[in-house]
């Protein structure tokens, strides 16, 4: 179970996964298994609210599979962000909120016109995800990944979500202007996606 309410992750995770050749895993959101959880992102870090989530979600499935006799599953939970070197770091692991806290919750316009008076030289940034997977046993195991790029001018791009239209990749399109396969061989969540799904995989066959 993916531990998040966000559709676009739990569609991107599929692909991943499918990407790396682990086809055996049927990713399946919370309302799948008729859970409705939505715990405070309270970390300081990514990996704290990873954390978070999957021990929520966890608990919550437990809780639940004990009344209903769901069986047994692993728990994946994401959190990741942008982090804009010229504004130290920020929005990281605001950047969900960032986008709520925006005009019409556009997160890319807003940031776009924080970053106004920045120099292209000084507009590199980057995307980390980390990926916490929780086993039916409690072990908890722990992937990162992280995309470097640049901040654009403008938003380009009808692909991704979040602030993929206004990151830049080495080949001048942004997130948004690249093909799924394409996003998922160099993004952060597809790099820590891989290496959950590459772990999962050395499980299977064992």
């Amino acid at each position: 179970m993916v531990a998040s309410n966000n559709a676009h992750k739990l569609q991107e995770l599929r692909e991943i996964f499918a990407l790396a050749g682990l086809t055996g895993v049927n990713l399946v959101a919370p309302r799948d298994v008729g859970l409705a959880c939505t715990p405070d992102e309270t970390g300081a870090t990514y990996l704290d609210n990873a954390l978070i989530k999957g021990r929520a979600f966890a608990r919550a499935y437990r809780a639940q599979a004990d009344h209903r006799d769901l069986g047994e599953l692993w728990v994946l939970a994401d959190d990741s962000g942008l982090e804009v070197d010229a504004l130290g770091g920020r929005p990281g692991v605001h950047s969900s909120r960032y986008h709520q806290a925006a005009p019409g919750g556009d997160g890319c316009a807003a940031l776009l016109q924080e970053m106004a008076a920045t120099p292209d030289a000084q507009r590199t940034a980057r995307f980390r995800c980390v990926l916490v997977l929780i086993g039916p046993d409690g072990q908890e195991y722990i992937f990162e990944g992280a995309c470097e790029g640049r901040i654009a001018r403008e938003q380009r791009g009808e692909n991704g979500f979040g602030f993929d239209p206004v990151f830049l990749v080495d080949d001048g399109r942004t997130m948004a202007q690249l093909s799924s396969a394409e996003k998922h061989r160099i993004s952060h969540r597809g790099i820590a996606g891989r290496r959950a799904a590459e772990f999962l995989m050395r499980l299977e066959a064992t």
